[in-house]
């Protein structure tokens, strides 16, 4: 076969959508020998990954400008330069794929959430608009919805009336390199973003999604009950995340909190493995990258106890309510102060984190390409 993988987001390394596909990709290559696989985007990538593929390169259209430039592309340009290639199957990673028009391939496309439906107030007017005006139809004409939970699953079917059977559930792995490291290299990433002794760690874009203004609520009472950690927060600026600043400085948590912006994997794994604690009290997640990876690292976690996160953390991990900011106060001074809480979390944790590796996504998207060739 001949498959096509819409790659834009590898090139923009666009938060969990951009792991997904770069995972994906690299694990096919890796086990698959037989078919032929296409990168498909809109300028010439210098990631490595391109080095051991095709390239389908369809340029954007240089009349349209910044945001309406990505989304006319992905939307028109797209689909239409997608006909002049005798592709197979095309795999878009993202809900909003280019399959509004005819075309001679079969389609797979992966919904990882439907969070713009559900939180439509969280998110752009615009990006809830183009959801609910395209999402429908992009998905009618899929060949096989590939999802990442079965929460997801549900959701799909509940909200978009799509019939279990055209669904794929196929969990998200996690990078091997995510696992507990020695005391040498947890020091020199202590060293490198200056992190103090003990901190808290929070992992994700500044999106509202994220439910951090409640987390930093938290976090402060923590404080006011006896906790002497500071909270260490990666990820980059989004959507209304200048509310979060304010925040911090109503509350007088400027001296507590540590923003180190976006990170590499490797240092990335160094913050897991330094932190006390790995908070996550997401209002909504389709999968939960950053939970599992925490847990790979061997570091305690509490998270929500909605949508897809009790699904994927099992036993393993703390549940709260994301919306009681005083229980998920309490739920930090009491694990941080209890030894036997702390190993029974970090050890259920490393075991849990087991069951998940891109190696299987991989082996059951490439069984998904085969299913819909073989129509």
């Amino acid at each position: 076969m001949d498959i096509g993988i819409v790659s834009s987001f590898i090139d923009e390394y666009s938060g969990g959508i951009g792991v997904y596909t770069n995972q994906l990709v690299k694990n096919l290559n890796q086990m698959d020998k037989e078919n032929n696989y296409h990168l498909i985007h809109y300028s010439k990538g210098n990631q490595e990954i391109y080095n051991q593929n095709n390239e389908i390169i369809i340029p954007k259209n240089r009349f349209i400008r910044r945001w309406g430039s990505y989304m006319f592309w992905r939307y028109f340009t797209l689909p239409r330069g997608l006909k002049k290639y005798n592709l197979d199957v095309v795999h878009d990673p993202y809900e909003l794929g280019p399959f509004t028009f005819k075309q001679p391939f079969r389609k797979v496309i992966t919904v990882h959430d439907l969070t713009p439906l559900l939180f439509p107030n969280l998110f752009k007017r615009g990006d809830v608009m183009l959801h609910r005006l395209l999402l429908k139809k992009t998905i009618s004409k899929a060949d096989k919805i590939i999802t990442v939970s079965y929460n997801s699953q549900r959701d799909i079917m509940e909200y978009l009336n799509v019939p279990e059977e055209n669904i794929e559930v196929i969990y998200n792995g996690k990078n091997e390199s995510f696992r507990p490291l020695n005391s040498r290299k947890i020091g020199e990433v202590r060293e490198k973003y200056e992190l103090p002794s003990r901190f808290i760690l929070s992992v994700g874009g500044l999106h509202p999604i994220k439910n951090i203004p409640r987390m930093l609520e938290a976090y402060h009472l923590a404080l006011k009950n006896g906790l002497e950690h500071k909270l260490v927060m990666v990820g980059g600026s989004m959507d209304r995340s200048e509310e979060i600043f304010q925040i911090i400085k109503v509350l007088g948590l400027e001296g507590h909190v540590i923003f180190t912006g976006v990170v590499p994997d490797d240092d990335l794994v160094g913050l897991y493995n330094a932190a006390d604690l790995f908070l996550y009290p997401c209002l909504y997640a389709g999968f939960g990258l950053p939970p599992l990876e925490a847990m790979a690292c061997g570091t305690p976690v509490i998270t929500s106890c909605n949508s897809s996160l009790p699904e994927i953390v099992g036993d393993a991990a703390k549940l709260v309510n994301p919306y009681d900011t005083e229980k998920l106060a309490a739920s930090i001074n009491r694990i941080l102060s209890d030894d036997g809480m702390m190993k029974t979390l970090i050890k259920n944790g490393l075991k849990r984190a087991e069951m998940f590796n891109w190696k299987k996504t991989a082996w059951e998207t490439l069984k998904v390409y085969k299913e819909v060739y073989n129509y």
